[in-house]
């Protein structure tokens, strides 16, 4: 039986951040048994310097109160910062007031894990998230595909110089090739020979 595509797809890592050492060993071992690879640090900064990297994790697991960086700072930061693919957020606290979530919210973060942490409500905000950073992947490479495909029209609506007895087109490499080969590689489009009905008649007056 085939396998799904998306169950083919890479899960994604969580870095987890959180000052509390029993606490972030405890979320250790809940996301791990999970499914997730787990990068782990213990203050705000260590977390920003390893969002900052070129393969870092989607997922983010992170304290609100946290030495050097706090979480809503480096909320701020990830979305601050340019970059193709999503961040998904899950700030842990025990704060619960509007004033509290709304500012969380303000700086970036997708959603609140409150402390103490029930393992299966963390799992469910995790699934979430993954869901969501999928969903990014794919809204991502469509819109490279749709950018392509836009450039090729554009190409193919420029002025191309053809030469008046071969009929061969002049590229955008400033190299002739044939009229199939040129539309063929830039729209996909593939060519059979036949016989107009002019030319039918006169190449071939008899039918034959």
């Amino acid at each position: 039986m085939a396998v799904p595509a998306q169950q083919l797809a890479p899960r994604p890592r969580v870095l987890l951040a959180d000052d509390e050492r029993v606490t972030r060993r405890l979320l250790e071992g809940h996301i791990t048994r999970f499914g997730y690879d787990v990068v782990s640090v213990d203050d705000g900064l260590s977390a920003w310097n390893v969002l900052k990297t070129e393969d870092a994790p989607s997922l983010v697991v992170m304290d609100w109160a946290m030495p050097g960086l706090d979480g809503p700072e480096v909320c701020r930061r990830i979305r601050a910062s340019p970059g193709e693919a999503y961040t998904y957020i899950l700030l842990l606290t025990a704060r619960a007031t509007k004033s509290d979530v709304v500012e969380g919210l303000s700086a970036g973060a997708d959603d609140f894990v409150s402390k103490p942490i029930d393992p299966e409500e963390l799992q469910a905000r995790l699934r979430t998230g993954e869901r969501i950073v999928q969903l990014e992947r794919t809204l991502a490479s469509r819109l490279k595909e749709l950018a392509a495909t836009i450039e090729h029209v554009h190409e193919l609506q420029d002025i191309l110089p053809i030469c008046i007895h071969c009929k061969r087109i002049r590229n955008q490499e400033q190299l002739w090739e044939k009229v199939e080969s040129y539309f063929e590689r830039r729209a996909g489009a593939k060519f059979s020979h036949a016989l107009c009905a002019e030319c039918l008649e006169l190449h071939y007056p008899d039918g034959k």
